[in-house]
């Protein structure tokens, strides 16, 4: 065999091996990563859970994910052990870092329109009025007029369902 036919195989032996190499990495690094977690850490699952280490054992781990709630999970569950300011700032909303002293955009929109509601105390008309025959157009209220035949029939029909006459089975 010559060395062109082999040097397909010998780069694919040598790109598998350069991939096992940073995967066993990688698992090191996380599991030296899972082994130096402290109670009191903030922490995130592989399922995307932040919560605080209350216990670290051989294969598990006790969180606290809010008052009152202690989940028990395995080492490897764990995905990432984060710092206090990135927990804080992911758990709590807190920055540390703030950069400008800019104004705050409040949580709720009340604060932004309760100058305009206390100078507007009229109701808002929105359109919704009761149907009155239009005595400027001649009609009274003994004429219907084809708009108002439908309507009438179908305020019938509504009436014998709701009475549960044998007509609406």
């Amino acid at each position: 065999m010559s060395l062109v036919t082999l040097l397909p195989f010998i780069v694919l032996i040598g790109a598998m091996f350069l991939m096992t190499r940073s995967a066993k990495k990688k698992q090191q690094q996380a599991a030296n990563m899972r082994n130096e977690m402290q109670p009191g850490t903030g922490v995130r699952t592989i399922g995307g859970m932040y919560a605080t280490v209350k216990e670290v054992n051989d294969d598990t781990v006790l969180l606290d994910a809010g008052p009152g709630v202690e989940l028990l999970f395995a080492k490897n569950a764990i995905g990432a052990v984060l710092s206090d300011d990135e927990y804080n700032r992911i758990v709590h909303g807190i920055e540390y870092d703030l950069k400008s002293d800019a104004d705050v955009v409040p949580d709720d929109a009340s604060s932004l329109t309760e100058s305009d509601a206390a100078s507007d105390d009229k109701s808002v008309d929105l359109g919704k009025k009761a149907a009155e025959p239009d005595a400027e157009a001649g009609e009274t209220a003994d004429e219907p007029t084809a708009d108002a035949a439908p309507a009438e029939a179908k305020t019938d029909e509504q009436a014998k369902k709701s009475d549960g006459g044998s007509e609406a089975k």
